[in-house]
């Protein structure tokens, strides 16, 4: 790692096993990003433009790793997350400035996540008269659900329920696509000849699709993951890189199966309700064993997004409020954010509670506002590290960004800025 003087520490090396088993945080970071919005985003384009824009799932992955990995080498090479480091450079203004937002997106993602559960958890077991009735009850025993394990659990039981769900998830919907694979020569096209198709309104969702798979606010959160795990130098990046190639793999392959998924059914509606519709839909063609199967999968996204969001977002702020009066200790002296204290655990409870509120909103609505908030983050972020990890003085020669990196940066600042002023939102 970098010491506060710029003195770069040797690295030690790692054996190939240990690297297999450091694998995690990226999973971690694919299972919380993909949810009801993905679901939503990469069905409806599916059914609209078909396997032919398939390039756009591979390309919006391969983009959020760009910056993710940016966020990695940055925390690796200094000993400060994200934060911390705006933080120290920019002076508290940064902190004043993120909470509000972050308050903003908090409310708007836990809202549309509990509905996203409620509304499955209904389709699955519709012992309401009303969908509304079933998504307000459902959405609350989610909510309080994922409260209670991770209040409990700690980062250990949360890491071993997201294997679960990220089980659920991906082996489910990939197996659904399967079923229904369309023909390998159009899909190999699609995945590698970079087109748009002559419909009209197809570039905004291709865009759309581009910017919607994956997650936005909560790539922050991958440093506080790599503190749990106790990857701490310049060392563990390969390890990250591999980490993160996994997670972003695993989200690809999710956004390309929901893609073929969508391409072979006729989809109306948007966001949670087109779960619902997707699971009649495919109960039409596979038989009731196959729209239950395919909502035990959205189940899975939807969780475990709900509960990579409850575990995790309460780390951004229990660290903005410990930054809150000036910048943060020596570089590299900063341990986990404890996730007992007063901070962390106030959030968590606002977190899970306050957005119940939400519910009574319309899904699809609360679906934009988030999708929106989140997606105004990116092309800020990209933008930062351009500066942060272009600078050898902060971060050292051998983690300064290369060409490469700076190339991929400025395509994601110009994209998600393009997506964000145009108001294309994923959901």
């Amino acid at each position: 790692m970098t010491a506060p003087d710029g003195v770069e520490q040797p690295a030690e090396p790692r054996s190939s096993a240990t690297i297999l088993r450091a694998l995690g945080p990226g999973l971690l970071l694919a299972a919380t990003g993909v949810g009801a919005g993905d679901l939503a985003t990469a069905s409806i384009v599916g059914s609209l433009l078909g396997v032919s824009i398939l390039w756009a799932v591979v390309t919006g992955a391969l983009l959020k790793f760009i910056v993710t990995e940016g966020l990695a080498r940055w925390q690796l090479a200094t000993g400060e997350s994200f934060l911390e480091g705006a933080v120290r450079r920019a002076g508290p203004i940064v902190v004043w400035i993120f909470l509000p937002y972050l308050l903003l997106w908090s409310f708007f993602v836990a809202a549309a996540l509990m509905g996203a559960c409620g509304v499955t958890l209904h389709a699955m077991f519709p012992i309401f008269d009303t969908a509304e009735a079933g998504k307000l009850v459902f959405g609350g025993l989610a909510s309080v659900t994922g409260l209670v394990l991770v209040w409990r659990g700690g980062y250990r039981l949360f890491e071993r329920m997201m294997k679960v769900c990220i089980g659920a998830m991906f082996l489910t919907v990939i197996v659904t696509a399967a079923l229904l694979w369309p023909d390998t020569n159009v899909v190999v096209a699609g995945l590698i000849l970079p087109r748009v198709p002559d419909v009209q309104g197809a570039l905004p969702w291709v865009l759309a699709l581009m910017g919607g798979v994956g997650g936005t606010v909560t790539v922050l959160c991958y440093g506080y993951w790599l503190r749990e795990e106790g990857r701490t130098s310049t060392a563990d990046l390969p390890v990250c890189r591999i980490d993160l190639a996994a997670g972003y793999l695993m989200t690809a392959i999710f956004g390309i199966a929901m893609v073929i998924i969508g391409s072979t059914l006729a989809i109306e509606g948007q966001s949670a309700g087109l779960l619902v519709a997707l699971a009649d839909r495919l109960s039409v063609e596979l038989g009731a064993a196959g729209g239950w199967l395919f909502l035990i999968g959205a189940l899975g996204a939807v969780f475990s997004s709900l509960l990579g969001v409850w575990q995790a977002v309460p780390y951004l702020f229990a660290d903005a409020w410990r930054m809150r009066a000036g910048a943060p200790g020596h570089a590299g002296q900063v341990g986990p954010v404890d996730t007992r204290s007063p901070a962390y655990r106030a959030y968590l409870l606002g977190l899970a509670l306050i957005p119940m509120a939400g519910l009574v909103v319309s899904f699809r609505e609360m679906q934009k506002l988030y999708a929106l908030t989140g997606l105004s983050f990116f092309p800020v972020l990209a933008a930062v590290l351009l500066v942060f990890n272009g600078r050898t003085a902060w971060v050292g020669r051998t983690s300064r960004n290369g060409v490469l990196a700076n190339i991929g940066l400025a395509a994601v600042l110009l994209m998600f800025l393009w997506i964000a002023l145009a108001g294309i939102s994923p959901s």
